[in-house]
């Protein structure tokens, strides 16, 4: 399925909600959620990239090496007592990494050990749908889609011979499982998994309009952004496509 910036696509892709699944939840930081920022899907400051509080750092499990940044989830508390009863689920994406802890048992403070699905939520976001201070509580979840508003982001680091990217706002499943990069004087160059969110390529970029070419990790549409960076642009700047997965 590919979908071209510009012309009518045959058909658009819409990602489906997965069944619900049994997991646990926890939460980190504080009510400011200072300790989210960052991360290691590189989403850096939360609040500028539109991602808020409404977070979670996934056990390895379901952090899939970092292909899994960028998708959400609804949880909802279930059969506790700590749960609020008047809230059915709260929706979250997932922008950090639980790291297992192996000083504990899985069952006994090391949750985010594999093969455990485990949720470590903003303490906003927790404090949402159960009582803080039940420190866990069991929980179902699900993949939904992530709505996303505007286009596709990328954040730009590195030079003129080494391109770095951050891919963030990606709506639909919120997963890429490859993208290739386009100056104006080159081919398709496909860009490595760097770590979490971030993708390079190796290549003489400066100078050139850039376009990318998007896959999707779960349902595995692919979307082109054609010149999302003009031949000027510079690194530590940020970009904005006029696609976007659905």
């Amino acid at each position: 399925m590919f979908t071209f910036m510009g012309e009518p696509a045959a058909a658009v892709l819409v990602f489906q909600p997965s069944p619900w699944h049994l997991a646990h939840a926890t939460f980190y930081g504080d009510e400011t959620a200072s300790a989210t920022m960052g991360g290691a899907c590189g989403y850096g400051n939360l609040f500028q990239n539109g991602y808020g509080t409404d977070t979670v750092a996934l056990s390895s499990t379901l952090f899939n090496n970092g292909y899994s940044c960028g998708t959400c989830f609804q949880i909802k508390c279930y059969q506790s007592s700590a749960c609020y009863g008047n809230v059915p689920y709260v929706t979250v994406t997932a922008t950090n990494l639980c790291p297992p802890n192996w000083s504990e048992a899985s069952d006994n403070g090391g949750w985010c050990n594999p093969p455990r699905a485990h949720f470590d939520m903003s303490k906003p976001v927790f404090m949402k749908f159960a009582q803080w201070k039940a420190g866990i509580v069991p929980v179902m979840y699900r993949r939904v889609p992530c709505g996303r508003k505007g286009g596709i982001r990328f954040s730009f680091q590195g030079n003129g011979y080494w391109l770095l990217v951050y891919v963030m706002n990606v709506g639909g499943g919120g997963d890429i499982s490859s993208i290739a990069v386009k100056g104006s004087r080159t081919g398709w160059i496909s860009m490595s998994h760097n770590w979490g969110a971030s993708y390079q390529a190796f290549s003489t970029l400066g100078g050139q309009t850039i376009s990318f070419r998007i896959t999707s990790y779960t349902n595995k549409q692919t979307i082109y952004a054609w010149n999302v960076a003009p031949s000027n642009w510079n690194v530590g700047l940020t970009y904005t496509a006029n696609v976007n997965f659905h």
